[in-house]
């Protein structure tokens, strides 16, 4: 299956109900995007059956914190001083790029002429670039031009900080700003006390979190790739000094495996080691997902040792210590966090589930099939059930069999046009098995169950439905 252009994905999310540009009788809100009655379903399920195989362990712990925290936290963590993105505009036409993705283009644009010398020189010089002056000067030695004006007359690179800020009460000064949280991390570390002192975990344990994040990204770009409202699914492993290498490398093989689990394939995912750690991570890996547009994170995997509990606690003045109960050893744990975005998990699903295939038609033609090939667990509708025709009684037995269906699953009933546009319908929205009730089945009581992906259909006894489509549903982990 040849990958999709991410133009094929934009078109069939917003034609089918999944994705809306945020605002969009108003021209919209660039980098700001509405999750339709297709999409919230495929989103609700990607993120329940994450919860699944984070929390139905007796390691984990979950957690759901406030979007807005003290402001202090923010300092503790380095976001006031050191979140922020290397910027730089262009004097003529007044655009702002990130200075280290103007860069990269510019390296790409030399691979691609068969520049490969120059292209290595400047990637060197781009992995050693820590502070604004060092992007400033490969901008300004290697001539980048602007992709609009084309000219080379830039500002002095310059940090912008990523963060939302609002006021906190109703006076509107300095000392009422409060932040929309930029990751949901620190609402964990933050409540590390409270969660272990209430739930009596002992180290080795985890907390888990799914929550909304802002970041006010200058550059916004690949439909839901990188947006400036999105939602994270993050866990942090508390561990012992000492043991963290081993939590890591355990938790590297769960998380790709959750992946693959779900359907992504070996050639789709990839393991890349960060090139450059932060300063308090001893080790730090991404799974990339290979979109239409290149490869591109799905979850990093990251060993922050003990620098936010510790920074949390110097910040706080309150002991964030663990204390053995055996051996009365008191330590700051060591964290090893996985990070996950919700959004652009759905976005990887989706591109990896979106498929089109020629097949037979009517007298002898051939039509082209979209399909959706998510994995069941994540589909939207579980289960679609027609009347072959609104005749003969064969309605009110369908209507009878959705009723009893969507007690117990999402699923959905048609009756309008031919069924072959019916089995269309329900194919670009993967929804994994179709239903009908025809003349047989007011003989024998038996209907034909249509596989999505094979389209093969089978016969079954009404009173099976239920429990043949609950066993294929079923989420394969957790």
């Amino acid at each position: 299956m040849a990958a999709p252009s991410l133009e094929a994905v934009v078109a069939l999310a917003k034609r089918r109900g999944f994705v809306f540009q945020s605002s969009e009788i108003y021209g919209g809100l660039n980098g700001v995007w509405d999750f339709g009655p297709m999409g919230v379903e495929l989103l609700r399920n990607l993120k329940e059956v994450w919860w699944q195989a984070m929390t139905q362990r007796e390691d984990i712990e979950g957690l759901d914190a406030a979007i807005l925290m003290h402001p202090r936290v923010w300092e503790a963590s380095g976001h006031v001083e050191q979140f922020s993105d290397p910027m730089v505009d262009n004097k003529v036409s007044k655009m702002r790029y990130r200075a280290d993705t103007l860069i990269e283009d510019f390296i790409e644009r030399l691979r691609n002429t068969g520049r490969e010398q120059e292209a290595h020189y400047w990637e060197e010089r781009l992995r050693q670039a820590t502070e604004p002056r060092d992007y400033y000067r490969i901008i300004v030695e290697a001539q980048i031009p602007d992709p609009v004006s084309g000219t080379r007359e830039w500002t002095e690179v310059r940090h912008f900080n990523l963060m939302f800020k609002t006021f906190f009460g109703p006076v509107e000064d300095t000392s009422s700003i409060v932040y929309l949280r930029p990751e949901t991390a620190q609402g964990i570390y933050v409540n590390f006390l409270n969660v272990l002192q209430s739930s009596r975990q002992k180290i080795p344990f985890g907390i888990a979190q799914i929550g909304k994040a802002f970041r006010n990204e200058v550059t916004t770009k690949n439909f839901l790739f990188r947006t400036r409202e999105f939602e994270q699914m993050e866990m942090q492993y508390f561990v012992k000094p000492g043991t963290e290498q081993q939590w890591f490398d355990y938790w590297l093989q769960e998380r790709y495996r959750w992946y693959r689990a779900l359907g992504i394939p070996e050639e789709r995912l990839r393991i890349k080691p960060h090139e450059k750690l932060a300063h308090y991570a001893s080790a730090a890996v991404d799974i990339e997902f290979l979109f239409p547009f290149g490869w591109g994170e799905l979850e990093g995997i990251h060993s922050r040792t003990d620098f936010d509990l510790r920074r949390h606690q110097e910040y706080s003045g309150k002991r964030l210590e663990y204390v053995d109960p055996v051996t009365r050893e008191r330590y700051i744990p060591y964290v090893v966090e996985t990070s996950a975005g919700a959004t652009r998990s759905f976005l990887a699903f989706l591109c990896n589930a979106y498929d089109e295939e020629d097949i037979p038609a009517d007298r002898g033609t051939r039509e082209t099939r979209t399909v959706l090939r998510l994995h069941p667990a994540l589909a939207p509708v579980k289960v679609a059930v027609f009347p072959l025709v609104n005749r003969e009684g064969m309605p009110e037995v369908a209507r009878k069999l959705y009723e009893e269906l969507r007690r117990h699953l999402r699923a959905e009933y048609d009756d309008s046009g031919a069924i072959g546009r019916r089995y269309r319908r329900q194919d670009e929205i993967g929804t994994p098995f179709c239903v009908t009730v025809d003349g047989q089945t007011l003989q024998d009581e038996t209907v034909t169950i249509r596989d999505r992906d094979t389209m093969e259909q089978i016969r079954l006894p009404l009173c099976r439905v239920l429990e043949y489509v609950r066993e294929r549903v079923r989420p394969p982990l957790g």
